[in-house]
């Protein structure tokens, strides 16, 4: 057994979460000349999607994301998201500014250089999943996929 074989007694969940990792490895990308860590390049994936609903709630303003949305988001203490966005603030893919309906939060946006490397990592990990599926025959793709929508739909 390889070190990057998962144990005889791996459960499908053990199965799942470990191919959910690896894919997320892939996705890591370098910008603006640093290297983004896992837990970077996850507050970068979420700020974008937490953008992108406050984007489609009709009472948004459209000014950003407030750090303590972005922690309870992501599962961390403030402190720690804090840590995060100045890392990404530092690699010029946030900008922060001064939230208008409470002076002492802050509300987190993508730059565009942000914007751009949310799409990479995305197309990235898009890519090497679609490798990884197309290795599969027809008929295991066929199945993986009446296999997950059952799963969503349960």
């Amino acid at each position: 057994m390889t070190s990057s074989s998962p144990p005889p007694d791996a459960t499908e969940v053990d199965l799942l979460l470990r191919l959910a990792r690896r894919w997320r490895s892939l996705g890591l990308q370098e910008a603006a000349g640093h290297a983004l860590s896992p837990h970077q390049e996850r507050a970068l994936l979420a700020l974008a999607r937490l953008s992108r609903r406050m984007a489609e709630d009709a009472d948004d303003d459209g000014g950003g994301v407030r750090v303590s949305h972005l922690a309870d988001h992501l599962g961390i203490a403030p402190r720690s998201a804090t840590e995060v966005a100045d890392a990404l603030e530092a690699a010029g893919l946030l900008s922060r500014s001064p939230d208008p309906t409470d002076r002492r939060a802050v509300l987190l946006a993508l730059t565009p250089e942000g914007r751009h490397t949310v799409g990479r990592v995305r197309d990235r990990r898009r890519a090497a999943a679609d490798a990884a599926v197309s290795a599969l025959s027809p008929a295991d793709r066929a199945e993986l996929r009446r296999l997950l929508q059952e799963l969503l739909e349960a």
